[in-house]
């Protein structure tokens, strides 16, 4: 028993530099991108030895690739959190888009990582974009059961369950790399946007 719970302590203050490493990683990536960052300077910024970020990530693209696969786990965790309160299924819609805007707006200094580490991004053309797609598709099957419950409950109308899903989250990433990456990033598009989806799909 007492050698299960030293590796136990163990393992905890592992979990910690790993969880400085990423942290380092997310905001260096947001900042730099992908080709910017290195590994000697995430581990600079995590304060460790430059050996643990390969011990824990292996190389680059690995790391790069956690950041953003735990960003979206994040995500979800808030997002399926906030969405035990709709009462039907356009409210669960319509939770998943405020959820996922107030998400950007409360990581801004690590969210451009995810923005970077899409499907949707030319940061890094090398990425295997068929693993980056199966993590995003996790987002995309959120918005799907909240469309397919609007339909079963009458709130929303009949549509193609897929295309409306990747329709409501392209709306998304538009309206998130207009704000985070241009110069025209009005404070109220995201709430804009919300609205253009919810009017787009509301049952007549």
């Amino acid at each position: 028993m007492r050698k299960r719970d030293a590796t136990a302590d163990r393992d905890g203050a592992d979990v910690s530099k790993r969880d400085r490493i990423l942290a380092a990683a997310q905001e260096l990536f947001a900042d730099y991108g992908y080709a910017g960052t290195t590994m000697r300077i995430i581990a600079e910024r995590a304060g460790v030895a430059f050996g643990l970020v390969s011990h824990y990530f292996g190389n680059k693209e690995n790391l790069f690739l956690v950041a953003g696969y735990e960003m979206i786990d994040a995500m979800l965790a808030a997002i399926r959190r906030d969405a035990e309160s709709a009462r039907n299924g356009l409210e669960a819609v319509d939770i998943f888009v405020g959820s996922y805007f107030a998400f950007t707006q409360a990581n801004r200094t690590t969210f451009p990582t995810l923005i970077r580490c899409s499907p949707f991004s030319d940061d890094n053309p090398h990425l295997d974009r068929q693993k980056i797609g199966a993590k995003f598709e996790e987002l995309i099957a959120e918005i799907e059961k909240g469309l397919e419950r609007g339909m079963r409950d009458g709130t929303i109308a009949l549509l193609p369950v897929r295309d409306t899903a990747f329709m409501i989250y392209a709306a998304i990433v538009g309206a998130v790399r207009t704000v985070f990456l241009t110069p025209f990033g009005d404070p109220g598009l995201f709430a804009e946007a919300r609205r253009f989806i919810l009017r787009a799909i509301a049952a007549r």
